[in-house]
């Protein structure tokens, strides 16, 4: 379900309409207000956030806020905003299962990028996204395209630096790291009226990696790969992103960590080469890769004879997560608990 959206676009009083400043790329600023402007009051606004070179200015909450990709929209689902945000898009996979009733009651716009035009069609005072190739005139729209209509966009702090390149799988110089996600959480809390909400989940999430990381402290190593899609030349999680971060914290080898990339694309000879331990298994529900399901990947993996072979295949060792589960997302928690739960299982921890 959705609410009804006005037909003109409707920034309303809680915006303040500057354009966004364009700057080099610099990170997301902490939740504080502007110091050249006037004192923030007791509930945070106004409120000027520095985001990947671009300062959002609110004087009060967004009571529109379209989220472009279903990470940013689980962190905002989490943190209670749902009657503010009035559509989302580019779904991997099912909702968690809390945030189930929740989102429910926002529109879903498309299940891959919506066109600018829908985006619009919702009157938006606020847009959030989790990747630049969503954040993009070939995705959802530009900064510049909806600063041009006194439009605040966000991206995920984590992606500035690719956000800067102007490519969606660029080298990263600097790995991802779970503060990355937690001043996402911070700024998203922040720009809804909402801080003390994430904190809360930024001690709920902190409590939970705690939990798995000490579960494996002192655990024998183990290598892994982790396969996100495509069956011709699949996408893996290089040393980069959010399965590198948590291999790291979990003790257990990455065999693509060396790879500067978050999901470089690899040949089955090379991955059969290094017969990792375990195969980390991204199960998609979307339609935009060869393989999207888990099932779809381990009946390619029997069926193939390089892949037939390896140490993880003719053992059954596959460890079956979430799509969004490795991406930058609250859901790396839910990553680690699976990876030291499916370790466990087969004995290797």
């Amino acid at each position: 379900m959705g609410r009804s959206v006005p037909h003109a676009i409707r920034l309303g009083a809680a915006l303040n309409c500057c354009a966004l400043i364009v700057s080099g790329c610099s990170g997301s600023g902490a939740g504080s207000p502007d110091s050249g402007g006037p004192a923030a009051d007791s509930t945070g606004f106004p409120l000027t956030i520095t985001n990947c070179g671009h300062e959002l200015h609110f004087d009060a909450a967004p009571e529109r806020t379209v989220s472009l990709n279903q990470s940013s929209t689980e962190i905002q689902l989490s943190l209670g905003v749902a009657d503010q945000m009035v559509g989302t898009a580019t779904w991997t996979d099912p909702v968690l299962g809390n945030l189930e009733e929740a989102n429910a009651e926002v529109e879903r716009l498309a299940d891959n990028n919506a066109p600018l035009e829908a985006v619009l069609a919702t009157s938006p005072d606020f847009v959030t996204a989790s990747f630049p190739s969503t954040l993009d005139d070939t995705g959802s729209g530009s900064y510049d395209s909806y600063a041009k209509l006194g439009v605040p966009a966000y991206l995920a702090p984590n992606q500035c630096e690719k956000g800067e390149t102007g490519t969606g799988d660029s080298e990263k110089s600097k790995p991802l790291e779970m503060g990355d996600i937690y001043q996402e959480i911070s700024d998203l809390a922040a720009i809804h009226g909402v801080p003390d909400k994430g904190t809360e989940l930024v001690g709920s999430l902190r409590g939970r990696l705690d939990a798995a990381v000490a579960a494996a402290d002192g655990a024998k190593q183990v290598s892994a790969a982790f396969w996100f899609a495509n069956s011709e030349s699949p996408y893996v999680a290089g040393g980069t992103g959010a399965s590198q971060m948590i291999s790291d914290d979990l003790e257990v080898t990455n065999v693509y960590s060396g790879e500067a990339k978050e999901w470089p694309q690899v040949g089955w000879e090379d991955m059969a080469a290094k017969n990792p331990d375990v195969l980390v298994i991204g199960d998609l529900t979307r339609k935009s890769q060869t393989a999207e399901t888990a099932q779809a990947k381990i009946d390619y993996l029997k069926s193939n004879p390089v892949t037939a072979q390896m140490d993880a295949v003719r053992n059954g060792r596959f460890i079956i997560v979430a799509g969004g589960d490795m991406n930058p997302s609250i859901r790396n928690v839910d990553l680690a608990e699976k990876l030291d739960a499916g370790l466990k299982q087969y004995g290797l921890r």
